[in-house]
């Protein structure tokens, strides 16, 4: 995909994945690409979200979910020059930010909730993740995604 058109964005906000369509002709090929972004996110967080959406379907791909693949490709294409940089910083303070998306999931009704967390200007840990249970309120949803990112900061 070295030459392919880069997308400006890594997720398509208007849709989201469901474990509906055709099959995808190799799972095998899926699964290996998977692989090789969610050792990406390593150094790219701002394809976390995406690629934790595409790895809930790594037992059955199906064929929009190969799309949604192909697409965070193309946003890594056109981001190949970014990356996470650590710099030297005076500031010591710890800064945590927390979203949860209520009822995400179509299927399940369970959220995703992630969070970042800075020492300074250097962002130190990050996590997205679909939380265990569903939510009956948003609010519930928030603080669960609230306790996980206290949590990593102790």
């Amino acid at each position: 995909m070295a030459g392919c058109n880069p997308s400006r964005t890594p997720v398509d906000t208007c849709t989201k994945l469901t474990a509906s369509g055709p099959r995808v002709k190799d799972p095998t090929l899926y699964r290996s690409l998977v692989r090789v972004l969610q050792y990406l996110t390593f150094t790219h967080p701002d394809i976390s979200y995406a690629v934790q959406q595409i790895c809930l379907f790594m037992h059955d791909p199906r064929e929009p979910h190969l799309a949604a693949l192909r697409r965070i490709l193309r946003y890594v294409q056109g981001t190949i020059d970014l990356g996470l940089q650590l710099h030297a910083s005076p500031a010591t303070s710890l800064t945590a930010y927390s979203d949860a998306d209520w009822a995400g999931c179509p299927t399940t009704r369970r959220s995703t909730s992630g969070y970042c967390v800075f020492l300074g200007d250097n962002l130190l840990s990050w996590s997205s993740k679909r939380q265990q249970t569903p939510s009956r309120f948003s609010a519930e949803a928030e603080y669960r995604g609230v306790a996980n990112v206290v949590a990593e900061t102790c």
